[in-house]
Order: C-alpha cells, then structure tokens, then sequence
C-alpha cells in the first residue's frame, strides 16, 4: 500500500503542471460541463495506460529511436495546431451554460483528449522518465510494476477529477461571452504547444545537420 500511495502522489506531481491536456480538459469542461471534460481526462488515460502495457512490452527502446521521435514532433504539433485553431474559430459554438441541454457528443470530446495524449510530448515523457522506473519495476518484480502502474494512473485520475469539480462550479458563474474568450485562450495556449513542439523537431533536426 505504501509503494502504491507515494505513486499516487508521482501520478499527481504528472498532472498538476498545465499541459495540452490540461488545457483541452478545461477548454471542455468549461464548454459543456463536467461530463465533456472528464471524457477529455479519460482519453488522455485511455492512451496512458495504452503505454504503461506497451512500455512494459518494449516499446520503449523502439520510441527512443531518433528516427522514431523526429516525425512524432511534427506530428504532435499538426495534432495540437488543429485543436488550437478549431478552439479559436469555434470559439463561440457549441458553449452550453449551466443548466442547458448540451448537444455535443461525449465521444467526441474523448476523441479530443486521445488526439492530445497521443502527442509526442506525453510519449517522450513516459519513455524517458516513466519508462524507467515501470522497466525497473516490471524487472523487479510484476506486482511492483502492476501497483506502480495503478498508483500513477490513480494519481492522474484524482487530479482530473479535482479540476473538474473546480471547473464544473465556476462555469456557473461565467456568461456565454467569458466562456466563449477563455476557448480562445485555451485554443492560443493550444498553438504555443504547438509551436514548442516545432522547436524541439528543429532542434532535433540540427544533431544531424
């Protein structure tokens, strides 16, 4: 139980810095309410712990390839800048107050938090952080590896949930046209991590120049 707790923790640690899912997460919640942004949260997890089983069947030292993680920038970037753009066109579209019907499908949101999850940020990060310790603790011991697994997925998991309660009481507050400006900043903050992870292709690129 203790090694599981202090992973809850790490998980926690994972979340609370503000990422692209953070981002679409409260982009959704504040759109749609708690349901629509917890389907974000649960794309992103969905992916998660799609890598903790792969990660612990290998994958690991076939995404630390160069040839692996160039492309995957650029492709996390055209990911992030699509989001960041329909974010800011669609800014006034599809917003729901507290209390309204909402006409957006739960599908699609978790169709958002994937396409984000699965950007090369959050890959690079679980095999070059993560990845180590869960090969550590696969080699170790399975059990270790399957509770440390658990621990960090549940610490995510209380992280999302605990912004969500925060988003789903404030949106009550907001009008149509706050919510409406605070999409567009999500959307702008969408295209910075965009233009971050063009940076990191560029300097990736030079090594072989």
């Amino acid at each position: 139980m203790s090694l599981y707790f202090t992973y809850v923790m790490v998980g926690l640690a994972i979340a609370m810095p503000v990422g692209a899912i953070t981002v679409e997460m409260t982009k959704q919640g504040l759109k749609n309410g708690f349901l629509h942004g917890w389907a974000v949260g649960l794309g992103g997890i969905t992916i998660d712990l799609t890598l903790i089983i792969l990660l612990s069947a290998g994958l690991a030292s076939i995404l630390a390839l160069p040839i692996i993680q160039i492309p995957m920038w650029l492709i996390g970037a055209a990911f992030l800048l699509f989001l960041g753009y329909d974010s800011i066109i669609n800014a006034d579209k599809d917003i729901t107050l507290s209390g309204e019907k909402v006409k957006k499908s739960f599908f699609s949101s978790f169709k958002n938090g994937v396409l984000v999850a699965v950007s090369p940020g959050n890959l690079v990060f679980w095999v070059n952080v993560f990845g180590v310790v869960l090969a550590k603790n696969y080699a170790s011991d399975q059990s270790h590896f399957i509770i440390v697994a658990l621990g960090i997925l549940s610490g995510i998991l209380l992280h999302d949930l605990g912004l969500l309660s925060i988003i789903s009481i404030t949106r009550k507050a907001l009008s149509r046209k706050a919510i409406k400006w605070l999409t567009i900043i999500s959307g702008i903050l969408l295209i910075c991590f965009a233009g971050y992870f063009v940076y990191e292709f560029i300097q990736s690129v030079k090594v072989y120049i």
